[in-house]
């Protein structure tokens, strides 16, 4: 009963010869919808890449400001080749601009992919040297440190995410809300 339905509608539109049908596919209320899901699909493009950029901005701005105004606890931390080649006042104040600096350039969206991938070496190495667990002999045990609250595991999680919600601003950009963006049109049009 359902297909002799549908195929009445269909040999009615189809049918359709007065302009009943064209009406009301050009009515204001479909030209509406349209018009809303174009702009949908303006912003579905430019908004993730804004929204990682600026959750990134903030964590990163309020890490690096309170390296700058706290003291310098690196100083019993081991970290990795090369860091280990500086002092660990020089890690700190370095440390303490790529984070405040970056911040600032992911929130404009300039140098992303510059800055995108200093902080995810910032991230890496606070993740070996801080967020890692001490000791694990399984799995298991290390998947323990995949917490946000630290209990003797580590807690790795969110540096984790970090570096996920780094991936594409590396890889594919800014987006379009960007100075990144911004600067290339210029460039392009300069060009031509």
């Amino acid at each position: 009963m359902n297909t002799n339905l549908s195929q009445s509608i269909d040999n009615t539109t189809s049918s359709c010869d007065h302009g009943i049908c064209q009406n009301l596919k050009s009515s204001s209320l479909f030209a509406a919808y349209d018009r809303i899901i174009a702009l949908l699909n303006d912003c579905a493009a430019p908004l993730p890449p804004f929204l990682f950029r600026l959750i990134l901005a903030y964590e990163f701005w309020e890490a690096g400001m309170m390296k700058y105004s706290g003291e310098n606890w690196f100083s019993h931390i081991t970290f990795p080749l090369p860091f280990s080649l500086l002092s660990s006042d020089m890690l700190w104040a370095l440390g303490t601009w790529i984070e405040i600096i970056g911040a600032i350039a992911l929130l404009l969206g300039l140098g992303t992919r510059f800055f995108s991938l200093a902080l995810i070496i910032l991230t890496i190495v606070a993740i070996n040297t801080v967020h890692w667990p001490a000791e694990w002999n399984t799995l298991a045990e290390l998947w323990q440190g995949y917490a946000i609250s630290d209990k003797g595991h580590g807690n790795f999680k969110l540096p984790l995410l970090y570096l996920i919600m780094f991936m594409p601003l590396l890889f594919n950009g800014p987006g379009k809300w960007s100075l990144d963006y911004v600067l290339a049109q210029y460039r392009q049009n300069r060009k031509k």
